[in-house]
């Protein structure tokens, strides 16, 4: 552990993901980690462990009622992905480098998956979350787990088939059963019963993680494999109301038990034949790099999102996934595959990661320098985008989301001659709907600003939150009208600061004006009368934005 976080930390300074620091300290002390003493059967133990409880968190995280949010867009961008990777991997393995085809399906599997855990942790440093980009790249995400977990639970029912097709095909009819039964046991029991348990934190703690290993330790009996046990687990887990609870409450044990998963499969990764796998790894990790980006962006592009929105989703999944080892390492050990494919993959995974969090980190200034060939990703004429522009605007409003909500409705009501400008196809076809004036477009992009008549507004707001973005959007302004208020928007304060300095008259900072509201609140409200006033307004708006936000997605950024 020691040496684990020695490597991570040097790792975090070149801003690069810590689980890889895991790996690489697991290779580093794997020739001396036996002489210590340590067991071989500990350490198949402990990697047990923390596959599980991977696993576990996955899974409370795919609660089934929540998978209609994925949206079409990112169940056919999911799917098109995996189908055309794996495709093109397995030919590649077999056809040119001369792998079996069992092995080659297993690296087209492996290939086929992004990584979870890096994309979440990186978009959440960021404060992309909430961007449309990041929405899109979540939903593949969510669909690769799924296909993963059916590709887990088919590598499960014929660990102990004995070569028998028709006894893998009734394991797997009674895995399906006993996983229906537990989501059933999910949607209708856990809730009753952790509502009970809710009362106390420990004893909910308690049961989750006995729910874990109770469940994997279930379909262990049933020739299934403890992985894909802990999964079913997380996701029945998933439906009850205090899911996020128990997330936070698992959290730290995850986390230690994640540091142990990846030091063992550092143990595991033998390079002392490199030469012999470091070309087909070089050839993989380029596949993942340009491919999986390429086939993201464009069937992005089929659904009308910028080039922008499509780069930027396209970079966050151009690496292997955690999963991809598990299936690997799962096909080793019930003997499906040797161990120079899992070396392969191990480090294809170090070299496609290490690549890809750059490109994700820095992936504004990678666009830029990539503009000239993603213009291709694009469709020209979207909803919206033909509309007729008229030659006077008093305001534009740039970014329709659940701060531009409320400002559409104040510019409403101020009856001022406006404009909503914003970058999703499905924002605009909603406010075409309404009537509402519209223009599909990227703020981001120089020849789109110049088409509009800036010269003559009187108010510009931007509720986009990226830093450069509205730069360029204030110093686009700023060239042809000096006299118009510019908002713009900021979540750093660092950031808010210099847009002020590049010329923003004010620059929105929501993490601190609700606490300024509720000051002037306190300050002003004298009776209780006053805050029942402020709470039905409060209400009715809540409502609106409830109403509408029905109709359309809420976008935050592209």
């Amino acid at each position: 552990m020691l040496f684990a976080f020695i490597i991570s930390y040097i790792f975090s300074l070149f801003k690069q993901p810590i689980l890889i620091g895991y790996i690489i300290a697991g290779i580093l002390i794997s020739p001396f980690i036996i002489k210590f003493g340590l067991e071989t059967d500990v350490i198949n133990t402990l990697s047990k462990f923390g596959i599980a409880f991977l696993l576990f968190m996955v899974g409370l995280h795919l609660n089934p009622k929540n998978l209609r949010e994925i949206g079409l867009p990112s169940l056919v961008i999911g799917l098109a992905e995996i189908i055309f990777t794996f495709g093109v991997s397995f030919f590649i393995a077999h056809v040119l480098l001369d792998f079996s085809i069992i092995n080659s399906v297993y690296i087209g599997i492996a290939l086929s998956f992004s990584s979870t855990i890096l994309i979440m942790k990186i978009l959440s440093d960021k404060q992309d979350l909430e961007s449309l980009y990041a929405k899109i790249a979540i939903g593949v995400l969510i669909v690769e787990d799924l296909v993963a977990a059916g590709v887990l639970m088919f590598i499960s029912s014929t660990s102990n088939s004995s070569g028998s097709s028709d006894f893998a095909l009734i394991n797997l009819f009674i895995g399906f059963g006993v996983i229906i039964a537990l989501l059933l046991s999910g949607r209708f029991i856990l809730p009753l019963f952790t509502k009970r348990l809710a009362r106390s934190r420990e004893l909910l703690f308690l049961f989750s993680v006995c729910w874990c290993f109770v469940v994997a330790a279930l379909f262990n009996y049933l020739g299934f494999s403890i992985e894909i046990g802990a999964l079913v687990a997380g996701i029945a887990l998933s439906m009850t109301p205090y899911s996020p609870e128990i997330s936070s409450r698992i959290s730290p044990l995850r986390d230690f038990f994640l540091i142990i998963f990846f030091l063992i499969f550092g143990f595991n990764a033998d390079f002392s034949s490199i030469g012999e796998i470091i070309i087909p790894a070089l050839i993989f990790s380029a596949l993942v790099l340009i491919l999986k980006p390429i086939v993201v962006m464009s069937t992005s592009a089929l659904f009308g999102y910028t080039k922008r929105t499509n780069f930027l989703a396209g970079t966050c999944l151009a690496q292997i996934s955690e999963f991809s080892l598990i299936v690997l390492f799962l096909g080793v050990s019930v003997g499906h595959i040797g161990n120079n494919i899992l070396q392969i993959v191990i480090l294809t995974m170090i070299i496609t990661i290490l690549i890809s969090t750059y490109m994700v980190t820095y992936s504004q200034k990678f666009y830029e320098k990539m503009k000239w060939f993603v213009n291709i990703f694009e469709r020209k004429k979207v909803n919206g985008k033909d509309s007729v522009l008229e030659k006077k605007y008093d305001a534009i409003l740039f970014g329709y989301n659940r701060i531009g909500f409320s400002i559409l409705n104040s510019l409403k009501q101020s009856n001022k001659k406006y404009l909503v400008v914003d970058f999703n196809p499905d924002t605009i076809s909603t406010l075409s709907k309404f009537k509402i004036p519209c223009l599909y477009g990227d703020v981001d992009d120089l020849d789109f600003l110049n088409e509009l008549p800036l010269e003559g507004i009187e108010l510009a707001v931007s509720t986009v939150p990226d830093y450069e973005t509205n730069l360029v959007l204030i110093d686009a302004i700023r060239k042809v009208n000096k006299n118009a208020i510019i908002i713009s928007r900021a979540h750093l304060i660092d950031d808010a600061l210099d847009l002020y300095k590049n010329g923003a008259d004010y620059v929105l900072t929501p993490h601190f004006l609700g606490g300024e509201y509720v000051s002037k609140m306190i300050t002003d409200i004298k009776n209780s009368k006053g805050y029942e006033e402020e709470r039905e307004k409060h209400i009715k708006m809540l409502k609106d934005a409830a109403k509408r936000g029905e109709e359309h997605p809420r976008v935050e950024k592209s």
